[in-house]
């Protein structure tokens, strides 16, 4: 530590402004709107993952049906051997192609119609047991924000008092490098 008196207060004023900024820090880390973002962003990140890791595998068995001629079978099934996923994507692919180049008939229109008619009353029911879940899931997930903010405000407010002892303590060493820097001058 320097005796200069002018030096100490610059360590002084760096160290409070050292402090601040982690003080600053570490409310903006635990402010409830950015954890909520990171953990977001890392659902998404995976969710992104998975998507990239399947529709690659997909991709790259599209590749091999295009490119393979008349051995696309064999091609298809070397590219998705050990990999359902991307089985049951090409198997979805091909069945989807195959139906949309039939036409419908009369009789499957109306079976459909007909299903259609018979499946109104369970879309509805799904539909407000889906309004029901969410109504039963809002009084929880408000409590945990709650929960989040009271945590967060108590750890803002223990920073900022270890902050507050911190610089106290400072002051006072400061205090008592000064009074020994003029207790040695005279």
């Amino acid at each position: 530590m320097s005796a200069d008196p002018d030096q100490i207060r610059q360590e002084i004023e760096a160290t409070r402004g050292d402090l601040s900024d982690n003080v600053n820090a570490l409310a903006d880390s635990v402010r409830p709107g950015n954890v909520a973002r990171r953990q977001v962003d890392k659902v998404m990140d995976g969710a992104a993952d998975l998507k990239d890791r399947v529709m690659g595998a997909a991709g790259d068995a599209t590749d091999s049906v295009g490119h393979a001629g008349g051995s696309a079978p064999s091609a298809v099934r070397r590219r998705t051997r050990g990999n359902p996923v991307a089985a049951g994507l090409v198997a979805f692919g091909v069945g989807w192609l195959v139906a949309s180049l039939i036409p419908a008939s009369e009789v499957e229109q109306q079976a459909a119609t007909a299903l259609k008619e018979k499946a109104q009353p369970l879309t509805d029911e799904v539909t407000n047991a889906a309004k029901q879940v969410a109504g039963n899931l809002q009084e929880p997930a408000q409590a945990a924000v709650a929960q989040v903010k009271e945590s967060a405000a108590q750890s803002a407010t223990t920073v900022k008092d270890e902050a507050s002892s911190s610089a106290q303590s400072v002051s006072s060493s400061a205090q008592s490098a000064t009074d020994e820097v003029k207790a040695q001058a005279n």
